[in-house]
């Protein structure tokens, strides 16, 4: 079944793209947490993507990518107006949320995107929302304005110093845990590296920290298998039994591996992808 898109918007020029999509069905039973898996053609590539927002009365879903390999660069020749091919969702556990008091909810890069709807969340079930992003610089920053209208804080770290804090967000996690030691829940949304410093970061304060590994998806049925990671010593599929785990309990060196072992043919298809269009 294809879906219009009603709006397109690029947050960062050439990199990375906001979508709001009519999808009425899936807009009526998404959660915070949960994904869909998109084809931009016939015999494109299946493509999971976490669910930015969603609105029910409108009918419409949010999604936010990032243009790295052939199948988000034919996604991003697509504009207002024209249909995705297929979407299938909501997939995935959705987010447990559970009244707690604070939490902390961390984003970096296109992870802020799907933990804006995870903090929206948090917020109706009337916790107190923290959130902390993190970019290399301000103008790679992602939805500070809309997690400003319902968060309780937001907390802004680049890498740069060109806004908030020059620095990590984990360092503002850090200082942020030190000062409050009543932060009942940690959720983390971003670059694989990234989660696993605030696992790390998280640890000794023993609060329960949730991480996201959307981004090692691919079929999202289970069928595939390279959603595998390690929890706790088990196998685990990201697409069926997560997307969401226990930071503490993720072997993340396994799964930066994996990840990496995809990430060259990944680029070859979007260079190849890139210089038959020149051509044409």
């Amino acid at each position: 079944m294809s879906h219009r898109i009603l709006h397109k918007e690029q947050l960062i020029p050439g990199q990375t793209s906001k979508l709001v999509v009519d999808a009425p069905h899936i807009a009526a039973k998404a959660r915070p947490g949960n994904f869909v898996i998109l084809r931009v053609c016939d015999k494109g590539e299946r493509i999971p993507l976490t669910i930015a927002d969603a609105d029910p009365d409108a009918g419409t879903i949010t999604m936010v990518y990032l243009v790295l390999g052939k199948s988000t660069a034919l996604l991003e020749t697509l504009g207002e107006g024209d249909c995705i091919r297929d979407l299938c969702g909501p997939l995935g556990r959705a987010t447990r949320i559970e009244p707690c008091g604070t939490v902390v909810c961390v984003g970096g890069g296109t992870g802020v995107a799907a933990m804006h709807h995870i903090a929206k969340g948090h917020h109706r079930a009337g916790n107190r929302v923290v959130a902390v992003i993190g970019a290399r610089s301000a103008g790679l920053l992602l939805f500070e304005k809309e997690l400003s209208a319902f968060c309780d804080e937001v907390l802004v770290a680049t890498n740069d110093g060109s806004r908030g804090r020059q620095g990590l967000v984990t360092e503002v996690l850090r200082a942020r845990l030190e000062q409050d030691r009543a932060v009942g829940e940690i959720v983390a949304v971003g670059p694989v590296p990234m989660m696993a410093a605030v696992a790390e970061t998280t640890r000794p304060f023993g609060v329960r920290t949730t991480v996201s590994l959307n981004s090692i998806m691919l079929d999202g049925i289970g069928m595939c298998g390279a959603c595998r990671v390690t929890v706790a010593g088990g196998t685990r599929f990201a697409c069926v039994d997560g997307p969401e785990f226990d930071g503490h309990e993720v072997d993340f060196v396994e799964l930066a591996q994996r990840l990496a072992a995809f990430k060259d043919m990944e680029r070859a298809a979007h260079d190849h992808y890139c210089r038959c269009q020149a051509d044409a």
